[in-house]
């Protein structure tokens, strides 16, 4: 059966693993793409064409079972023994990732080598195996929604096998800017950017990214030629987070909550972040171990809930960042903790109910990546918090350019300055906490998940909505 519609990315909807008696257990995955692909429904006979991640997902490839609409590939059944950890680690992660998020200690990194040259052949084979893939599953003069960095020379592939298609590529990353993409070797640079051109149109949540996408292209192509340009910054879904927000598991972590801050009226400052280098983790308990140096008035009665998720940990330059990130939340709480009061709760455990519940209890959120695509998190907490809560926000994250009016912005490399705008954030008058929250709620929810697909798949096959 061909499909009208097809969806590609790296993970997809479901997951299986193995339970003790080799059955396969199905889990749902969520966030915005699920939620914007279900806004079309079931009877639109979509494809969700993804790649098999654990040795569950692999198995089920094997045994033939799988959801309606879900077509999971074993990349490397297709393409060769270790063919996706050297396109997803070696590349996407190590690569791409870290030249969109500028993440590189230049005098020692990158250095693209052979071996790089060999991770190079696989993400193309990565990248091969998905085109092909949709090439069989799409119907004549389908429309084609690729995402992310994964998959950056899927449309140009595709187009080469099924020119009919409508193929649009979509970027949830921030886009590097000329000079810092020009590290790429020069012929990987130009293939990049042809491989994406090849939609037939490009994707970004920001103007920014897009600006630095097209200067890119005339840098190095002299231009994008016929692919159109568009900008969509996904929105929270407020109507599901406000009613997953509001659930007894919730309610249960927040009482939990309240017991750990423990005090009469402290303030809490919330972060929910993966583990991920661009966060900026460290510099945010740095910010806040010097607004207690400097603000002594504020000990005892502020607590910061950090919620780091571990990410990526089969590389190690992550798996030294979470150390380090405990590390200072532990000489955090030696130098300033006292029998009554934790300054820093460090949660490593991925709770999702247990982050809603901080949102709802939150008077100021940091936010304050090195650089950020858009950040959810800072639009989710002004949709749930029950009294209002104060943003301070990195300029340098996606949703600065829709929330920077109503926040407290902040260079995420300036401690000092970080730590007087979470003074500043603590300090706020509860009614003006209150105002700014609303109007953040209404900025963070303008395009919500399902139509931000729609808008897409309608600006795809030409209608109005770019």
């Amino acid at each position: 059966m061909v499909s009208d519609i097809l969806v590609a990315s790296n993970r997809g909807p479901v997951s299986y693993a193995l339970d003790e008696d080799g059955g396969l257990q199905a889990r749902r995955g969520g966030g915005g793409l699920v939620s914007g692909l279900s806004a079309i429904g079931p009877d639109a006979g979509a494809v969700w064409v993804c790649a098999a991640l654990g040795d569950g997902d692999r198995e089920a490839v094997r045994r033939g079972v799988g959801e309606t609409g879900v077509r999971m590939l074993d990349i490397d059944a297709l393409a060769g023994e270790g063919t996706h950890t050297a396109a997803y680690n070696g590349v996407a992660n190590s690569v791409l990732w870290f030249v969109h998020h500028m993440l590189y200690q230049t005098p020692l990194e990158p250095a693209f080598d052979a071996a790089f040259r060999r991770e190079w052949e696989a993400y193309r084979a990565y990248n091969r195996a998905f085109a092909q893939a949709l090439a069989a599953e799409a119907a004549p003069g389908a429309a084609v929604l690729i995402q992310d960095y994964h998959l950056a020379l899927a449309p140009g592939m595709l187009r080469e096998l099924r020119p009919d298609l409508r193929i649009g590529h979509f970027s949830h990353t921030p886009w590097a800017p000329p000079d810092y993409f020009g590290m790429l070797p020069d012929d990987i640079a130009a293939e990049l950017l042809r491989g994406m051109l090849g939609a037939d149109r490009l994707g970004f949540l920001t103007r920014r990214w897009a600006e630095a996408f097209t200067a890119c292209c005339a840098r190095v192509l002299g231009g994008t030629g016929s692919t159109e340009i568009g900008v969509h910054g996904l929105g929270a879904d407020a109507d599901f987070l406000r009613e997953r927000s509001r659930r007894a598991d919730v309610e249960e972590r927040m009482a939990a909550l309240r017991d750990q801050i423990g005090g009469d009226g402290r303030k809490t400052v919330i972060r929910v972040d993966r583990t991920e280098l661009s966060k900026n983790i460290v510099r945010g308990l740095l910010a806040f171990r010097e607004l207690l140096t400097a603000r002594p008035e504020w000990r005892e009665r502020v607590v910061h809930i950090a919620f780091a998720y571990p990410s990526r940990q089969d590389l190690d330059v992550y798996r030294r960042y979470t150390a380090e990130v405990s590390r200072v939340a532990e000489e955090i709480n030696a130098e300033f903790g006292t029998e009554t009061w934790t300054p820093v709760l460090l949660h490593v455990k991925d709770d999702f109910a247990r982050s809603l519940a901080a949102y709802r209890l939150a008077d100021v959120a940091l936010v304050n990546p090195i650089r950020d695509g858009m950040n959810l998190v800072a639009k989710e907490v002004p949709v749930v918090s029950d009294s209002g809560c104060a943003l301070v926000l990195s300029r340098e994250a996606g949703a600065y350019e829709e929330l920077g009016a109503d926040a407290v912005t902040v260079n995420p490399y300036d401690v000092s300055a970080t730590a007087e705008a979470l003074h500043e954030a603590l300090s706020m008058a509860p009614a003006e906490r209150a105002e700014r929250t609303k109007r953040l709620a209404a900025a963070a929810t303008s395009l919500p998940p399902q139509r931000w697909f729609l808008d897409q798949l309608k600006a795809l096959r030409g209608g109005a909505g770019a």
